[in-house]
């Protein structure tokens, strides 16, 4: 009986187990289908950070992430893109005072300069430099 019982038990974890992967990998494939997010280009890095005026106002979190995403969504230059928020600093040296970080990579100086003059990126400022009270860019080229 108890040798039954380790068996049905067994066959259950296994085929839940399987269950779970498959459905895993279907949602992974969901992702990548939906996600437009390209290969990160080491050439180029464009970094912002965001200080919200209202940074605990659902509202405007709401409309600077809708036009950032749609801004990001439209851009003919950025090749992948990151938006951030601070997590808990674990360490002093972590500064978790800004509101949302952006990372975006480019393939040279100049599509990142073309990026800074296309219609999209000019929307978004448009659209939400009222929401911000600061911001601070770092931008770095690749070593290699």
């Amino acid at each position: 009986m108890k040798k039954a019982f380790y068996t049905l038990l067994f066959l259950t974890f296994t085929m839940t187990s399987f269950g779970q992967t498959d459905t895993d990998s279907r949602l992974h494939e969901d992702d990548n289908k939906s996600n437009n997010m390209r290969e990160f280009d080491p050439a180029f890095a464009h970094t912002v950070y965001f200080w919200l005026a209202n940074p605990d106002s659902k509202e405007d979190r709401e409309a600077f992430e809708k036009s950032l995403q749609k801004f990001l969504d439209n851009s003919g230059y950025a090749k992948t893109s990151f938006i951030g928020v601070p997590p808990r600093a674990s360490r002093e040296v972590v500064d978790g005072s800004f509101t949302y970080s952006l990372i975006v990579s480019f393939e040279s100086a100049e599509a990142q300069q073309n990026y800074q003059d296309e219609a999209p990126h000019k929307l978004f400022i448009e659209e939400s430099s009222k929401l911000w009270t600061k911001v601070i860019v770092y931008d770095s080229k690749g070593v290699n």
